[in-house]
């Protein structure tokens, strides 16, 4: 079976992390994906680390695979010529340059547009090709920092946290999936391609959601609350005998049946507790009685509990207990590949799951300039 971007060709001038993400997934999904990293050192993350296995890195695995890599210098005019060949056959090009990069190789979307007028050009970088921030280099940290993520991440007591993984590199990564399919679809009716112009900072941005309407019609500057809703009580984590859980009830309804799994069924009737919005406002009140319950049993006994009376929660797991949950083995989420260099390598797989063209792994996370000959003879 074929993948649904089967046909489909990417250029790829990106490196680290948003850019090689978004291609990954596209390379999932069918599409055949060129890598082209600089000679000899190649993209950054071929660098980070430890964990190394054979000196291939572990950071680098996760965003790379299903592409062929080609070395490419950039800055030689034979290289310039080599990347201008490849984009006549192209359907996708992406890069994640600084603003002007891509003008001063001559590689810019108005020159290679007109050797491919068909060519979707996405351009990725922290702040946008326009505004007064647009020279400036983006990454996900100060992205975090700026766009108000960080502001809202922690309590008050522990001040402005990141989110513990790149969120706003992964987040523009599927923004640029999204547009770039987008831009596929309208080009069956144009036959025309087109420009995206993404930005970290408007991905970071767009990702407030709730909490930045919240401001918007409010305009109540946002509290850290840790791992508290904003809008929902109870929907927080609590401590148990042996661990710690989280508990996310919606409604009123799962409040009344919580109160009576806990064996307090009053609180569901006094008038502070009794709606949400009131919850809402005597939070600091109401957290403590359920804490005390919860610590009364462990982890387990109240997951079984809460299932059995349909009141949303689940255990805080370790990533070594997420790799062995059964729920993910069942959905495939972890896939395990013969990689030429490091080896056997284990992989987190593809989250999309379609029927008649299912995602495919069908290259390991390519060498450096692995495939050198099949593109540039």
């Amino acid at each position: 079976m074929s993948g649904a971007l089967n046909g489909i060709k990417i250029l790829d001038l990106s490196r680290v992390l948003a850019g090689p993400f978004c291609t990954m997934i596209l390379g999932d999904l069918g599409a055949e994906v060129i890598k082209v990293e600089s000679p000899q050192s190649g993209d950054d993350t071929r660098r980070w680390g430890p964990p190394f296995k054979n000196n291939v890195s572990a950071y680098y695995l996760c965003a790379n695979r299903n592409k062929k890599s080609v070395e490419i210098d950039l800055k030689s005019k034979s290289g310039i010529e080599q990347v201008k060949n490849l984009v006549q056959e192209a359907d996708v090009v992406i890069n994640n340059f600084k603003v002007g990069t891509m003008e001063r190789f001559g590689l810019d979307y108005e020159t290679l547009a007109k050797l491919n007028e068909k060519m979707i050009y996405c351009s990725i970088t922290g702040f946008g090709e326009t505004g007064p921030y647009k020279d400036m280099p983006g990454y996900d940290f100060i992205i975090q920092a700026m766009s108000g993520l960080m502001s809202i991440t922690g309590t008050e007591e522990s001040g402005p946290q990141k989110v513990g993984i790149a969120i706003v590199d992964v987040l523009t990564g599927l923004y640029a999936v999204i547009g770039i399919q987008a831009a596929l679809i309208e080009r069956q009716t144009s036959g025309k391609g087109q420009k995206l112009d993404l930005s970290l900072y408007d991905s970071a941005v767009s990702s407030l959601i709730n909490i930045g309407s919240n401001y918007l019609m409010s305009r109540n500057i946002p509290k850290r609350l840790g791992n508290e809703h904003a809008n929902i009580v109870p929907y927080q984590t609590f401590i148990t005998s042996d661990g710690e859980m989280v508990i996310a009830v919606g409604n009123d309804d799962q409040f009344k049946k919580l109160c009576q799994l806990i064996q307090q069924p009053d609180l569901a009737h006094d008038s502070r507790f009794a709606t949400n919005p009131e919850r809402v406002k005597y939070r600091k009140q109401l957290a403590p009685i359920l804490q005390k319950a919860f610590l009364e049993k462990t982890t387990t006994y109240w997951k079984e509990k809460c299932d059995e009376h349909k009141i949303p929660c689940g255990p805080i797991q370790n990533i070594e207990e997420v790799y062995h949950d059964p729920q993910l083995k069942a959905r495939n989420m972890f896939i395990h590949y013969d990689h030429p260099t490091a080896g056997k390598i284990n992989m987190i797989g593809s989250p999309l799951k379609l029927s008649r063209t299912p995602v495919t792994i069908r290259h390991h996370p390519p060498d450096l300039g692995e495939h050198n000959d099949e593109f540039l003879q």
